[in-house]
């Protein structure tokens, strides 16, 4: 049977109240780590937020977060993932909306 690899792990060396933790994301690469650094940065309450691709072989990124005033690192993260799943969706419904409603040069496939 295949060993199941969690999606998301706390390394060791967190702080108890999780106010600074490394958390191991599986399966994931620089889209993923840039654009959650990003997220993480943009909250207030967010003091430090930086990833590696600890190897090119392996296959996960490692994301530092560290907050102020002894906050959760992991509320933190849980709302950026929901933020950046709100952006994507605007994002996307923008796009579908423009795409739909402009005069745009349309190619069709000739079989």
């Amino acid at each position: 049977m295949a060993e199941v690899i969690p999606k998301l792990r706390v390394l060791k060396g967190a702080e108890p109240d999780l106010s600074a933790a490394t958390y191991q994301i599986h399966d994931e690469s620089h889209t993923i780590g840039n654009s959650l650094r990003w997220m993480l940065m943009k909250n207030p309450k967010v003091e430090f937020c930086g990833y590696s691709v600890p190897h090119p072989s392996e296959n996960h990124i490692h994301l530092r977060i560290q907050m102020y005033d002894k906050l959760s690192s992991l509320d933190a993260l849980l709302q950026a993932l929901e933020n950046l799943d709100n952006l994507c969706a605007t994002v996307e419904d923008a796009y579908n909306t423009s795409l739909s409603s402009d005069a745009y040069e349309r190619w069709s496939e000739r079989s």
